[in-house]
């Protein structure tokens, strides 16, 4: 648990391989990036820089309270509001922006 959030503090050089840290730090972020974004079309991908970092955040977060005597901050309602309610915004708002007549389709009754 100690080990992990180091590996996910991302850094950058002008050399081709700078070391071994390095090169796992963007492995390990190049991977879960295509798994993040497989399943979605190539318009979704402009997503991929927030969703990675809110996903890395979260896991350290999470990796912290395996530590004894910690407390885990993801386990306050506040926090997962505050992150899930800008979000969940954005998306209706770039759904009503790009697909008005899809998106207010769903709030009539099915099979109106």
């Amino acid at each position: 648990a100690m080990l992990m959030p180091p590996l996910l503090i991302l850094t950058s050089s002008n050399r081709l391989v700078q070391n071994r840290l390095s090169t796992l730090q963007a492995w390990m972020s190049k991977t879960f990036t295509k798994q993040l974004m497989l399943p979605i079309n190539f318009k979704g991908h402009k997503w991929a820089s927030i969703l990675l970092a809110l996903t890395l955040m979260l896991l350290s977060l999470n990796l912290l309270g395996l530590l004894p005597y910690t407390f885990t901050p993801t386990t306050q309602l506040s926090m997962n509001m505050a992150l899930a309610v800008p979000m969940w915004l954005s998306t209706v708002l770039i759904g009503m922006r790009n697909q008005p007549t899809i998106s207010l389709g769903h709030l009539l009754p099915e099979g109106l």
